[in-house]
């Protein structure tokens, strides 16, 4: 295995690069944005709704496995859960040869299910660069694999209309400068060095940055442990920001998430919060722009011993809940070493594809539900005026109850809009009837107009 560069060349060519001290930047995007630009970059994500996330790195060659027992917690975790000496993890590289990887394949199957945009791992916690980076020979160029998939995959995204996104990961155990040293890493050497490793990281984001062509998001994690603060967050979003200033920063850039549930405590750097594993009870108001990521089963990185696969429908509905709410769902994929997904994965995205095939438009650009109350039978989201009524228990008497007082209104079942549905209101609401058999047993919409903005009415 071939060592990383000394550091004494990456601080020339990266200052050279650069041009500039480490922790100070050209512009000051934070200070500078208003909330009308906010609301222009954000734009995209707002109307995408929906994006794939791909955890792929050299933890798939292992699979969850180590010394030929299965090791705790997640499959890309496993150097950190096992304890794994780098010097036997970086054995893991010459095995790792994914000649099955088809970026036209991934980013199709993506597509067909429905998704606006891919964020896919570029530099996981284990550090190891899954692109051809000059900066480290931890990463792809010391694997049999000698091309360079994420510019596969920038070349297959920019033809079929997604957005390519980046995620990075600010811990490294694999570091040498990375101050929170694991005493399993038994290749450092030296003392570890702060802002000699925020160098290099940011030598590597330059590359992802300048190489790919223009990137929806640069996707931030791995910022909970103490070397990392809130001032050097909100230089590397400035950082980011003057390389690309459309591009949006997710809020793990800075120190202020709130653990799992991803919203800020209070102010903070990035732009939309990222609630990991979980949906929030509730939506956050206009203006405010999150994004729930999840995996298809338990882990996120591949595990050969993972078979709790989430069904369709729970994936499907989970989408709705998310849009429901004003925020965007983001779904895992972790593809095994070879290069391939998982084949309950590809089962899945089908199933999530023909859902939207007839569904998206109760989707895509909407907003959050106006009714303040829970709706007992499903979801609700809105657009231009129209209310998407997501029925996921569908009433047996054939009365949908909505908890509206308006009295002019029209509805059809999306997936039959030349049948018109019967609408009345009564003391209780209105009062849609629909057929005796829903169209769709994971969600049938509903859509109804109304003349004038929802009166909803309150619960007695």
């Amino acid at each position: 295995m071939k060592k990383n560069l000394t550091y004494c060349v990456i601080l020339v060519m990266v200052f050279v690069a650069l041009g500039a001290n480490a922790v100070e930047t050209s512009t000051n995007a934070v200070a500078q944005e208003t909330s009308a630009h906010l609301q222009r970059r954000m734009e995209w994500f707002n109307e995408a709704r929906f994006g794939m996330f791909i955890h792929w790195g050299l933890y798939s060659v292992p699979a969850g496995e180590w010394q030929g027992k299965p090791t705790p917690g997640t499959g890309e975790w496993i150097m950190e859960r096992a304890q794994i000496p780098v010097s036997e993890y970086e054995k893991f590289a010459p095995q790792f040869n994914p000649v099955e990887f088809n970026a036209k394949e991934w980013v199709q199957m993506a597509k067909n299910a429905g998704m606006k945009y891919i964020v896919i791992t570029t530099k996981h916690h284990d550090g190891f660069a899954m692109f051809r980076s000059d900066y480290s020979d931890w990463g792809i160029k010391s694997t049999p694999f000698q091309r360079d998939p994420l510019k596969e995959l920038a070349d297959e995204c920019h033809k079929a209309g997604i957005k390519l996104c980046f995620y990075y990961s600010i811990m490294d155990w694999h570091s040498s400068d990375w101050p929170e040293r694991r005493a399993w890493n038994d290749v450092a050497t030296g003392m570890p060095d702060m802002d000699r490793y925020v160098t290099y990281m940011k030598g590597q984001l330059k590359e992802l940055l300048t190489r790919y062509g223009p990137i929806g998001i640069l996707w931030f994690d791995g910022e909970w442990e103490k070397p990392w603060t809130e001032e050097r967050g909100v230089d590397l979003y400035n950082f980011v920001r003057s390389l690309q200033p459309n591009i949006i920063v997710n809020n793990r850039v800075g120190t202020a998430r709130a653990g799992m549930s991803g919203m800020n405590k209070g102010e903070g750097v990035g732009d939309y919060g990222t609630p990991e594993q979980e949906i929030p009870a509730n939506g956050f108001g206009p203006g405010v722009y999150w994004e729930s990521c999840m995996t298809m089963n338990d882990t996120w990185g591949y595990r050969n011993d993972d078979h709790n696969w989430k069904s369709a429908q729970t994936l499907v509905r989970n989408l709705i809940d998310c849009a429901s709410k004003g925020g965007n769902f983001l779904l895992n994929v972790g593809p095994t070493s070879e290069g391939v997904f998982p084949d309950a994965s590809i089962e899945r995205l089908k199933e999530i594809g023909d859902w939207m095939k007839i569904n998206s438009q109760a989707i895509y650009g909407t907003t959050a539900s106006p009714f303040k109350q829970q709706l007992s039978w499903g979801r609700c989201t809105q657009k231009n005026g129209i209310l998407y009524l997501h029925v996921f228990d569908w009433p047996a008497d054939g009365q949908l109850r909505v908890p509206l007082s308006n009295k002019k209104a029209k509805a059809w079942l999306m997936a039959d809009p030349r049948h018109k549905l019967k609408c009345e209101t009564d003391a209780d609401g209105l009062v849609i009837e629909l057929p005796p058999t829903a169209p769709d047993k994971i969600a049938s919409v509903v859509v109804l107009h109304l003349s004038s903005a929802p009166d909803e009415i309150t619960p007695k």
